[in-house]
């Protein structure tokens, strides 16, 4: 079974930037598609990105669109979002989970990291 732990998140001033990691446990990890989401407090979990097995396919919300960029090196059993352009509406804990394929529906991936919080000043 695959663990993940997530890192990178902290206090970031509005326009800036931020890399998130996510480390996978286990031999397994190439045979996932990757995803984050995000969830506010007092909000629903949402949908950040999403990425496939080998990094061909990625998907965004529109809300992080142009701004967050998802990639994986799956030699480091890693995979990462790097947030550009950050704004106070993304202050969220950020969660990576791992499934079968690119969904936007959290139902969907068995497996989650314990999230990282992640502050946006205005």
């Amino acid at each position: 079974q695959v663990q993940l732990v997530e890192s990178g998140g902290g206090l970031v001033q509005a326009g800036g930037s931020l890399r998130l990691s996510c480390v996978a446990s286990g031999r397994t990890f190439s045979n996932y598609a990757m995803a984050w989401f995000r969830q506010a407090p007092g909000k629903e979990r949402e949908f950040v990105s999403t990425i496939s097995w080998n990094g061909a396919s990625t998907y965004y919300a529109d809300s992080v669109k142009g701004r967050f960029t998802i990639s994986r090196d799956n030699a480091k059993n890693t995979v990462y979002l790097q947030m550009n352009s950050l704004k106070p509406e993304d202050t969220a804990s950020y969660y990576c989970a791992a499934g079968g394929t690119t969904y936007s529906i959290g139902n969907y991936y068995p497996i989650w990291g314990k999230g990282t919080l992640v502050t946006v000043s205005s």
